[in-house]
């Protein structure tokens, strides 16, 4: 479409665009999809604002929005374009400009492959965005005036460069219909009815936080238990405590970019009031947050903390905050302290304010804990009762039981040669003793990841995929047991080859056993001690392969003690 098809204004912005930063596990990311690098950002629609616990930038925006046209009429096109400096993302709107929260018209899209429409405001193609949060200099895009348009039309961009660089409905050009008289053009001044995050003054903490009182004047959540953050730089540290009408918290714990805890109804994370002390170079932002699901932290807009103040010290973040124990009625996502709760802490990286997925697996409260209840000194755990029985019936079943059945099977034939179990030799009986304690070990194992998680796990990595192939080797391993013959039976060729499948499909089961096990050690829900537990289990792999040597050897007369 050129000039000369467009019957009215043609709208053309210079770099209009808001940026898009990815997000990642516990990132701190607020009501606005801005932090979505795909672009998706409807939440955003109503104020243009992504809220990157940042104020908006008061520069005066490097982009501009010019029209082609000074006039339009219904149902013709308004047309943008142009651009010199670089943005990552952008969100572009249409509004009455005489009730800027009215959404006017839809768009068009003429650069598919850097913008998308979006619905806002239940109307299909209200408003565009971006696809990625790649840098650039230039989006075009067709504004189609509706039948029932108002007198004039205010344009309205909101640009992001930076997840602490973006400016807030930035005005284009007003355009009036017709015959209709021109709106007042407004000038950037800070934005158009952009919001900015209220802020509370912080303090710095004198001194560091101690573990005296827990228990008696304080309730604390530690990890590891009994450790006391005054004199452990180690020791990750939660403590709060009521007084009056409000509870002051207490966070401390060594991390690169944040430390975090959240009130929760369950153990699961999702649906939780989360509040994070987050390093940014020399100084800690505190923000309360909310969790939807397994997703990203929203940062509120609301300020509800008061006393803040902070400390870092030898990587140590600490920070403490005052809330109050009941909200007004638009803190819709906050708690009130005065119900019970699990208490999760997290902690993990940071980069320019954005948080990224914790570390280590939370800790988590062994009971549900009242905020303004008697004061506990609480316990907790990183690892999930379920998940530890799985790791536990695993490890048995495939260093021991397995292990003993194999080693029963291979070397112990000729022994006991006068004396059965139930008609059969004892040698065959301890073997398939084992062996079956062996495949319900693993098949109660197996099942418990699935409880826990509630479905599929996406953040083991390759291990439930090379769980699932064990499980079946293990279920295949016994039905191939029952076409092996009895001894003294002449064995036809189907059944050699089952016998061969089966102490095949053992030595195939046990090698891919042995990696899966590697594997899982380190997974996060099971937090064992590295590098101990790797050289624990390497240790149980090396005595089964030297056993097995030692027996082969012996069997075969080279050893020729106890014969």
């Amino acid at each position: 479409m050129n000039g000369e098809t467009l019957q009215s204004s043609s709208t053309v912005l210079e770099s209009v665009t808001v940026a898009a930063p990815s997000l990642s596990l516990f990132a701190v990311c607020s009501e606005t999809v801005f932090c979505f690098s795909h672009g998706k950002v409807e939440v955003a629609c109503g104020d243009m604002t992504p809220q990157h616990d940042s104020d908006p930038s008061t520069k005066h925006p490097p982009f501009n929005i010019i029209a082609d046209k000074s006039q339009f009429s219904p149902g013709d096109e308004i047309k943008g374009s142009k651009g010199k400096h670089y943005f990552k993302g952008f969100l572009i709107e249409a509004r009455n400009a005489g009730d800027l929260n009215e959404i006017v018209g839809s768009f068009k899209l003429i650069s598919p492959g850097i913008s998308q429409l979006l619905k806002c405001d239940n109307k299909e193609g209200s408003a565009v965005s971006h696809t990625s949060d790649s840098h650039k200099t230039e989006v075009q895009v067709i504004w189609v005036a509706p039948s029932d348009s108002p007198s004039s039309v205010q344009f309205l961009v909101t640009v992001a460069r930076g997840y602490k660089e973006f400016w807030v409905k930035i005005p284009g050009p007003g355009v009036p219909q017709n015959g209709a008289a021109p709106p007042p053009q407004t000038t950037f001044g800070g934005s158009i009815g952009a919001q900015t995050t209220q802020t509370t003054t912080s303090t710095i903490l004198s001194r560091s936080f101690t573990s005296e009182g827990c228990g008696g004047s304080k309730s604390c959540l530690r990890d590891p238990e009994g450790c006391d953050p005054q004199n452990d730089t180690a020791c990750h540290f939660l403590s709060f405590s009521a007084l009056g009408s409000s509870v002051t918290f207490e966070l401390s714990g060594p991390a690169e970019g944040y430390v975090s805890f959240a009130l929760s109804q369950d153990k699961w994370m999702g649906n939780d009031d989360v509040y994070l002390c987050i390093r940014d170079t020399d100084r800690v932002d505190i923000k309360a947050a909310y969790v939807f699901g397994r997703t990203h932290p929203i940062i509120s807009s609301q300020n509800i903390l008061k006393g803040i103040a902070w400390r870092l010290s030898d990587g140590v973040i600490q920070c403490s905050f005052r809330r109050d124990i009941h909200l007004p009625p638009e803190n819709l996502n906050r708690f009130d302290l005065d119900q019970m709760y699990y208490l999760f802490m997290a902690h993990g990286r940071a980069e320019d304010g954005r948080t990224h997925r914790h570390d280590h697996q939370p800790l988590i409260s062994t009971y549900r804990a009242a905020i303004t209840g008697p004061l506990e000194d609480l316990t907790g755990s990183r690892s999930p009762l379920l998940i530890k029985y799985h790791g536990a019936f695993m490890l048995i079943a495939w260093t021991s039981t397995v292990s003993a059945g194999v080693i029963m099977a291979r070397y112990f034939k000729p022994d006991w040669p006068e004396r059965n179990i139930l008609g059969q030799k004892v040698w065959f009986q301890l073997h398939r003793m084992l062996m079956t304690i062996t495949v319900l070990l693993t098949l109660v194992g197996f099942v418990l990841p699935f409880m826990y998680r509630g479905g599929w796990s996406k953040r083991a990595g390759i291990h439930p995929y090379l769980g699932c192939v064990v499980m079946a080797l293990a279920v295949i391993q016994p039905v191939m047991a029952l076409f092996r013959p009895a001894p003294d039976f002449r064995v036809p060729e189907i059944l050699a080859v089952c016998v061969f499948k089966h102490c095949h499909n053992q030595v195939v089961c046990f090698h891919d056993l042995v990696v899966t096990i590697f594997l899982g050690i380190h997974q996060q829900a099971l937090s064992l001690p590295a590098p101990w537990s790797t050289g624990v289990l390497a240790f149980l792999v090396v005595w089964f392969v030297l056993a097995d040597l030692v027996l082969d050897v012996h069997r075969r007369g080279f050893l020729p003690i106890g014969q």
